[in-house]
């Protein structure tokens, strides 16, 4: 049982359906954070905004900012995250022995040096922000720009406060959007 109910499209003013809408197309559910956030139609439509800007524009392949949102969610143990965001990495080509190889990174054969680097960001970011050395910083520019390195960050600093939102409420994992759900949406449903 949700700590704060999440608002189906019914219970939305109706310029916040044309998000939920989005969200049914792309991901074929509204995520449960999501529907929380709905309370405050204004955090809502931000938080999605810029959820969608952090992972899909730049210059770093999104399938990048997914596997360090991944890490970062298993350093705050966020089953909620964890199972959206590992499918969506899987979808977007990171193998499942990656995933699994993301608690022992640092010895793992499956990572490039800039997928490590991006790795040991979401770690430091998450434990122990204050302590990234000029000699990190230096190995972590060896493979990204000033803007990339600013994209990694935002996609670990925005995942921490989801991560924390979605612990705090003891989210669960979202569930698949009903065949309902999706006809309001207008999106046409498929009957075997």
């Amino acid at each position: 049982m949700p700590r704060i109910s999440r608002l189906d499209r019914s219970e939305v003013a109706p310029e916040l359906r044309q998000v939920y809408d989005k969200f049914l197309r792309d991901r074929g559910n509204v995520p449960y954070f999501f529907r929380t956030l709905a309370h405050r139609p204004e955090i809502f439509r931000t938080a999605a905004a810029h959820m969608h800007s952090v992972l899909s524009t730049g210059t770093l392949p999104t399938r990048l900012k997914e596997l360090a949102v991944v890490r970062t969610s298993q350093l705050n143990c966020t089953n909620y995250c964890l199972a959206s965001h590992t499918a969506i990495s899987l979808k977007l080509g990171t193998t499942p022995e990656q995933i699994e190889a993301l608690h022992h990174w640092r010895d793992s054969p499956l990572f490039s040096e800039a997928e490590k680097e991006a790795i040991h960001l979401a770690e430091v970011m998450t434990n122990d922000s204050h302590n990234f050395s000029d000699a990190e910083l230096a190995s972590l520019r060896r493979f990204y720009s000033e803007g990339e390195v600013i994209e990694l960050m935002a996609a670990i600093g925005l995942f921490n406060y989801f991560n924390r939102f979605n612990n705090m409420l003891q989210m669960e994992p979202t569930q698949p959007a009903t065949a309902e759900e999706l006809t309001q949406a207008g999106i046409e449903t498929v009957t075997a």
